[in-house]
């Protein structure tokens, strides 16, 4: 009888299954990234990748602020977090895909879902943003960095569930979708 894989689980760099501290979120199959074989708990090795595409971000924000926060009568901040924003997704995504997840194709459908976690978490930061340099009259780069311990949190929520899910294979009226080696071959 073929075996029909689980998909909600993936296998260590030892071959074991993974325990409740190193599971896939469901729906997310591969094999583990590179990170994962040295952390072996895929929620801290999305956190450190998180942690460290933040450490980029903030250095893009400054960079971009630096360059374009005096601009525009003050206004500035706003397209240079526009340009952080498109930075960091494509590191975080490529982080994430490559040595988190390591999951394969789909890399459109993965960057379009990933993006939308990602223009989310961008919306609450522009308001927030707003509000508190321009309401509060706080320092931008302050400001920001608060701002990111909110939208961390909503991206681990986001990624952790929907990025790189996949779906669920589909029994047809034959059976599943798994390859049996050890089952005869049909006939045409």
């Amino acid at each position: 009888m073929p075996q029909v894989p689980d998909h909600d689980r993936t296998r260590s760099a030892a071959g074991e299954r993974a325990g409740s501290s190193g599971e896939a979120p469901p729906g997310v199959s591969g094999e583990d990234g590179l990170l994962l074989r040295v952390i072996k708990d895929r929620r801290v090795a999305f956190l450190f990748v998180g942690g460290l595409n933040t450490v980029i971000g903030t250095l893009w924000f400054l960079l971009f602020d630096s360059l374009l926060g005096t601009k525009w009568n003050g206004y500035g901040h706003y397209p240079a977090l526009v340009i952080t924003y498109v930075f960091s997704i494509l590191c975080a995504f490529v982080l994430y895909r490559r040595i988190v997840f390591r999951v394969h194709g789909n890399v459109w459908r993965d960057l379009g879902r990933f993006s939308t976690v990602y223009i989310s978490a961008f919306v609450v930061n522009l308001v927030l943003l707003w509000v508190m340099v321009h309401v509060f009259h706080w320092p931008a780069f302050l400001s920001q960095c608060l701002i990111t311990f909110i939208t961390t949190l909503f991206s681990w929520f986001g990624h952790n569930r929907y990025s790189f899910r996949r779906p669920d294979p589909k029994p047809s009226s034959d059976g599943p979708h798994t390859l049996d080696v050890n089952a005869p071959a049909k006939e045409k």
